[in-house]
């Protein structure tokens, strides 16, 4: 693992953006200048054009004022694209990074498990692209503006500051009053979202057992107190926004009768009182702006501190140097291993070898350990003591995308992904036709595919109803064969097969066998122990016996006739 935390990988992200948001800055540059033509416009018309009654005159400044806010549209136009494509290249830089931290922390914390984080990269790419960065770009504007009211008139300046400093409190407040409640309600509606996903992986218990009213009804709570705090912050942003908006009406309103009292006393032109009152809208537009889109920065900034959290928890994945195929050999050496979530171990001193091409078969009662032993061995849970090691490296040393490829994994719970079957048993990888179907014949699901409606080509999914929990769990079978690799973990494989599919799981393991493949099997049904060479017995998180198969099964009977072999943690 590397010591890679967030503040590294956005620092790295914006710095590969930062032409981009450069360039956004230039154009602001001249979008900025080129505002000033409405006032300037004015002040030419008022001062000029009406006192000397030229036509010529008018025509020509408005020409240059259309061709002035003409350039300033192209420009306006251009700084959005260059945001957009500023936002996509986070995106490019960050998304995986994203995505990856999420689903691993799927899997040490699989209460955790949610796509929250996407959502929340997304609010902050949508926001850079928003009203709300370009107010940024605008505002360092707001002193030059003010400089120009004073060579206007010194109390245009001061009226202006007293404005802008109003505004700027305003917005302090709205920030402070909402903060905490907008914080409150996104854990709330996270919660209820969550709360939702989850129910609908149980759909079908939720409506055959008639417990959705009450679930919907659990939700609904949750749901409750989510619109409850949104509700109280919208109230609160809702004053100040509409005070902000109310006060820079006033400002322009009173600003106006200023420069007309100035034009009485002959301080002042006509000119210079329209283009002061333009020029202040303009100078407070940036402000009132950004307490407008006060929700919106609330909102990411809520969602950043939650990436950040994530990412710096979940540090980027240092590569490896590739080490060669791994032959098969599994070796553990007094594991230790602490399920996700839990304060217990739930495996505990385990001590085994399995050499290349021998089958093991795991047994034991429920709440013995016999996943957690899988997912250890096959590095989906982190080990808190010892190691696992496949050829004499340890499993964490592999980088998982190499390994992968030589691991075959078929879970107690069937997960099939939408796409085609042939896809599936690919898993998702470029589709070798042959390999796909020498998969499918040495799982024995080759002639079940050819009968559904498009073959290989028939699209399943995640709740597919096109097939049945056999069918699903062939498949699955297929997919963990694909590309003859060279370990393999089944858990449970037998548990939703017919006579049928349990003879051709039998076929498989002979298959198996024959190529030399290393390979456990987790199973409550003795049928499927007679082809294996060793038997492992766990109990309690420990080894009770491991050996060769018909060795431990003596002893098994021996321990149900009454005796009680010790416990051991070495080969019998």
């Amino acid at each position: 693992m590397s010591d890679v935390t967030l503040t590294d990988d956005v620092k790295e992200a914006l710095k590969s953006s930062k032409r981009g948001f450069f360039a956004a800055g230039f154009f602001s540059l001249f979008i900025n200048l080129l505002m000033l033509t409405a006032p300037l416009y004015m002040l030419q018309v008022y001062d000029r054009v009406v006192t000397s009654r030229s036509l010529e005159t008018l025509l020509f400044l408005t020409l240059i004022m259309l061709f002035m806010f003409g350039v300033m549209g192209v420009l306006e136009w251009v700084r959005s694209r260059i945001l957009v494509r500023v936002s996509n290249q986070l995106d490019q830089n960050l998304s995986q990074r994203v995505y990856a931290a999420m689903f691993e922390m799927g899997i040490r914390d699989p209460e955790s498990r949610t796509a929250q984080p996407l959502s929340d990269f997304t609010s902050v790419r949508q926001f850079m692209t928003g009203n709300g960065v370009i107010a940024f770009f605008d505002a360092p504007w707001l002193p030059i503006y003010i400089g120009i009211l004073f060579l206007f008139h010194p109390s245009f300046g001061w009226f202006a500051i007293a404005a802008a400093v109003i505004l700027f409190c305003v917005a302090v407040f709205n920030e402070r009053t909402t903060k905490d409640l907008l914080s409150e309600a996104n854990g709330e509606n996270i919660k209820a979202q969550n709360l939702a996903t989850s129910n609908l992986r149980n759909a079908e218990v939720l409506h055959a057992m008639g417990m959705l009213p009450k679930i919907m009804g659990r939700w609904h709570q949750q749901h409750e107190s989510f619109l409850e705090k949104q509700t109280a912050a919208s109230d609160k942003a809702g004053i100040f926004t509409n005070l902000s908006k109310v006060l820079r009406l006033i400002f322009q309103s009173m600003i106006l009768g200023l420069g007309a009292y100035y034009v009485v006393l002959n301080e002042m032109s006509a000119g210079m009182m329209i283009a002061g009152t333009i020029l202040l809208g303009r100078a407070l537009a940036p402000m009132d702006l950004l307490i407008n889109s006060w929700s919106g920065f609330n909102n990411a900034r809520i969602a950043y501190r939650r990436l950040e959290k994530l990412l710096t928890r979940i540090p980027a994945n240092q590569r490896n140097m590739q080490l060669p195929t791994p032959e098969g050999r599994v070796t553990m050496e007094n594991l230790l291993v602490v399920p996700p979530g839990s304060k217990t171990a739930a495996i505990r001193g385990v001590n085994i070898e399995v050499l290349p091409g021998e089958q093991v078969g795991i047994v034991g009662p429920s709440a013995a350990g016999k996943s957690t032993l899988a997912r250890a061995m096959l590095g989906i849970w982190p080990v808190a003591g010892g190691a696992v090691r496949i050829d004499a490296a340890e499993v964490q040393h592999y980088n998982s995308d190499e390994l992968g490829p030589h691991i075959g994994y078929l879970p107690q719970d069937i997960e099939l992904f939408n796409g085609t079957v042939s896809e599936n048993i690919a898993r998702f990888s470029d589709i070798d036709p042959d390999k796909v179907v020498n998969a499918a014949k040495k799982a024995g699901v080759h002639e079940m595919v050819l009968k559904l409606p498009d073959a290989y080509d028939t699209s399943i999914g995640v709740d597919s109803g096109a097939l049945s929990g056999g069918q699903r769990q062939r498949i699955g079978l297929a997919r963990a064969l694909y590309n003859s690799p060279k370990i393999i973990m089944l858990d449970e494989p037998n548990s939703n097969l017919d006579e049928q599919g349990e003879a051709a799981l039998s076929n498989t393991m002979q298959i198996l066998k024959q190529e030399g493949a290393t390979v456990f099997v987790i199973s409550h049904r003795t049928s499927i122990l007679r082809y294996i060479d060793k038997l492992l017995v766990l109990r309690e998180g420990q080894v009770q016996f491991f050996g060769p198969r018909d060795e431990v099964m003596q002893k098994l009977a021996a321990q149900k006739a009454g005796q009680q072999p010790q416990i051991a943690n070495s080969n019998v």
